[in-house]
């Protein structure tokens, strides 16, 4: 197989995928370790190249992509970018809702949608202070959780953190569209969102 078209399967085959130099638990520059430090902390699973290892690949792909630097990640095929585009979405919170859509989704037939109780409990269990309210039905919920674990994090992170309780769910196929809002204590006193959605149900 030619290198062009093992790369081009590399992609088609591989949801997310990023070009790096090194391994993820051993890369071998700083962009590198960036990178996969910001797709680590998403919980999403994803595939790796060590280009140092693979120095056909490392010539060629820049060719295919039209991106001269390493690391190279890759969603659905696309290129999004290198490790200061990864780190501006991963700030801007449009990371993650790109790597959770670009997982596979199991047929609805294979299991069950989770009930929104049961959503509750697996984010209770992760975020043992939270308050909890789960709204919607099926696969397509709004998850608003308060807790002081969300003190001094960024908007991005707090959602990280419920995301990470969900991750089972989320790569099986029985959540998909989930949107989450998360406040500290104080910051859900202050909000005026327990007036314009009618979240009065959580009592902080």
């Amino acid at each position: 197989m030619k290198t062009e078209d093992k790369i081009r399967h590399q992609l088609a085959t591989n949801p997310i995928i990023i070009y790096m130099k090194g391994i993820p638990t051993n890369p071998q520059c700083g962009f590198s370790a960036k990178s996969v430090g910001i797709l680590n902390a998403t919980n999403i699973p994803y595939a790796y190249v060590n280009v140092l290892q693979a120095p056909f690949i490392r010539e060629k792909l820049p060719s295919i992509s039209h991106w001269p630097t390493y690391p190279q990640l890759f969603v659905n095929g696309e290129l999004v970018g290198g490790c200061d585009i990864i780190e501006e979405m991963s700030n801007n919170g449009s990371l993650l809702p790109l790597l959770i859509a670009a997982v596979p989704k199991k047929p609805e037939t294979e299991k069950e949608s989770l009930t929104p109780f049961d959503v509750e409990h697996l984010v209770q269990q992760g975020i043992p202070d939270a308050k909890i309210k789960v709204e919607g039905e099926g696969c397509d919920l709004l998850i608003t959780v308060v807790s002081s674990q969300f003190s001094n994090l960024a908007l991005v992170k707090k959602q990280q953190l419920v995301m990470a309780t969900l991750k089972e769910p989320l790569a099986s196929g029985q959540l998909h569209a989930v949107s989450v809002k998360a406040y500290t204590p104080d910051e859900w006193v202050d909000s005026q969102l327990n007036k314009d959605y009618g979240l009065l149900q959580i009592q902080y």
